[in-house]
Formats: C-alpha cells, structure tokens, sequence
C-alpha cells in the first residue's frame, strides 16, 4: 500500500469497464473498453506499478480484469458499493453515470486506502462456488416443499403433481448431498486442523464450520473477531438521537443470511452444550433480555470463539475467553 501513489476507479459492467485514470493536473483521463481480454490489453498501457485500481464487486464481472491486473503486477481493491455510495453522499454527488461513478470510485481510494485484494486459492474459489450452487439447491427444495404444502392444503391436489413435485424435491437431496460431499473432500484436503479445530467448540457441526472456512478464506480475510461479526452480519445497530426518539436495537443485516441461518440453529444447540454461552444466555434472561436478542448474542458470541480457534490453528477450550 505504501508504493501506491494514484488511484484509478473502474465502473464495472457486464460488458464495459468505465476507467478513470488521475492525471498530473487533477483531472481524470476517461476511457471506456470492453470488459474483456482485447479491452484489458488497451488499458494496461496507462497503468503502472504506483497505480491502484479500485472497483466494487459488482457480481463476478470484475473478476477477469481484476485477475488480468494481479498478473500484470497492479495493485487492485475490491469494495463494497454500501461503502461508496455513503461516500458518495457525504460528498454530494448528485450525478449518477458510469464515467462519474468511475471518477468517484478513484476520489474514494485517494481518500479511504482501501485494502489491497488477493485473488482467491483455487481450491477456495472452487468452495465458493459449490456454496453457492449449494444454496440454490436448497433454495429450490424448500420452494418445491412450500409448494407441496400448499397444494396439499387446498384439499385437491392431483396425484400427477404430487409425484412431480416430490420426484423433484428428492433429486435436490441428492444433489445438495453430493455437492456437501465434494465440498466436504475438498475442505478436509486443504484444511483438515482448522475443520476439526472449529467443530470442538460445542454447537458448531460439520456445515457452518466449512461455511466459515469458506467465508473467511481459512481464516485469512480478516484481522479482528469484529470485522468477521460485521461481515455476517450480527453487528448491534443503535438507533437513537438526543431524548426524544429512542428507537429498538436491531441487528445489521447487511451480511449472509445463510451463514446466519446456521449460527441461529448452533445458538440454540450451544445453550445446552457450550459453558460460555450458557453463561452469557443466564445472564441476558436474568437482565429480562428476550429470546431473540439472546439468540442474536449467542451466535455473536460463537463467531468470536470460531475467529480465536482459527486464527490461533487451536482446539476449543471452555476455559479460554475470546475477545
């Protein structure tokens, strides 16, 4: 970071790359290419080693350049629209077009520094994806068994569909447990210790520990428990302003719903079997906290524990208190 001396914003789509590239004048060269290799190839001669490239992950389309940039030795950031467009309206910008978006994306690092992005291991990227062809399956069972029920209830459910319907929900079981097999394989493959060492913390079973694995790039993504809370979005957000409006407590849900649909369900499995949980679950009922803010608290707390087991590559220990 500290040979970086200029940043460049790309306003990333499926098909374009919107450059913004700084000049000696304070003014931005803007060039529009294709977002492929012939465009790449165009761009590249405006860059240099003391340039960084920041653009959002915008889906997956910044991955071709920023993978072409990596291995043409350029720095790249990857961050999070939320962030820019807060940035965006503490600036006052009004104008909204891919060649302003660009040049506020280039301010944005200028001004923030974002942190360098590292491309993912093979091997991870592939555990990313199964994640997510994963999470589609059993999106569409659960849609399938929603629409079972449904007509079921109806009273007149026609035996042709019923068998459609079912047929369909058993081959999604299948698939989504072939693809937990594969993932499981892989993961026990590049990251055995840290599988096993996640699952001694009591209420943490064989999914959510490989989703977390798989979330923090083995642990390597994050520098604090916190950041990790953030990103799953379990994060307490206070709404509240002077006196007079005193608004509820609530979670910041801008993270993964599914990791946090798992860590609700280990919540619930480590008020039985995890010490410091069960503690911290006696507590908040003894102060008249309600059952979900102690769900939310619990899985908080689990997430804490599962960043000190791996970044440390230990064992869970009843005893040992994470930050």
């Amino acid at each position: 970071m500290t040979n970086v001396r200029n940043y460049v914003g790309v306003d990333v789509s499926k098909k374009t790359l919107d450059v913004s590239i700084p000049q000696e004048n304070g003014t931005y060269l803007h060039k529009k290419i294709s977002n492929d290799a012939v465009g790449f190839k165009s761009i590249i001669k405006h860059l240099s080693i003391d340039f960084c490239v920041v653009m959002e992950a915008t889906s997956s389309y910044y991955m071709p350049f920023a993978y072409y940039l990596h291995a043409n030795q350029i720095a790249v950031s990857i961050v999070n629209p939320l962030t820019v467009n807060h940035f965006c309206k503490m600036r006052m910008s009004r104008a909204k077009t891919d060649k302003k978006d660009a040049s506020m994306l280039a301010q944005f690092g200028k001004s923030e520094t974002p942190k360098l992005w590292k491309p993912k291991s093979d091997h991870l990227l592939e555990l990313q994806q199964l994640q997510a062809v994963l999470d589609n399956f059993t999106n569409q069972k659960k849609s399938f068994a929603n629409q079972l029920e449904a007509f079921n209830s109806s009273g007149k459910m026609s035996k042709s569909v019923k068998k459609i319907i079912e047929d369909q929900i058993n081959y999604l079981k299948e698939k989504i447990k072939e693809t937990e097999s594969v993932m499981v394989t892989i993961t026990e493959k590049h990251h055995l210790e840290l599988y096993k060492n996640l699952q001694t913390i009591p209420g943490i079973g064989k999914r959510t520990a490989m989703l977390l694995i798989v979330i923090t790039d083995g642990f390597t993504k994050f520098e604090q428990a916190k950041q990790l809370v953030s990103y799953v979005g379990l994060c307490p957000r206070l709404y509240e302003s002077g006196t007079s409006i005193k608004g509820r407590t609530r979670i910041c849900k801008m993270g993964m719903s599914r990791i946090r649909q798992l860590l609700y369900l280990c919540s619930m499995r480590a008020m039985r079997t995890n010490k410091q949980c069960r503690e911290l679950f006696e507590r908040l009922k003894q102060n008249g906290k309600n059952g979900k803010l102690a769900i939310v608290a619990l899985a908080n707390k689990i997430v804490r524990q599962a960043f000190a087991v791996g970044t440390g590559n230990i064992a869970y220990d009843a005893n040992f208190y994470s930050k």
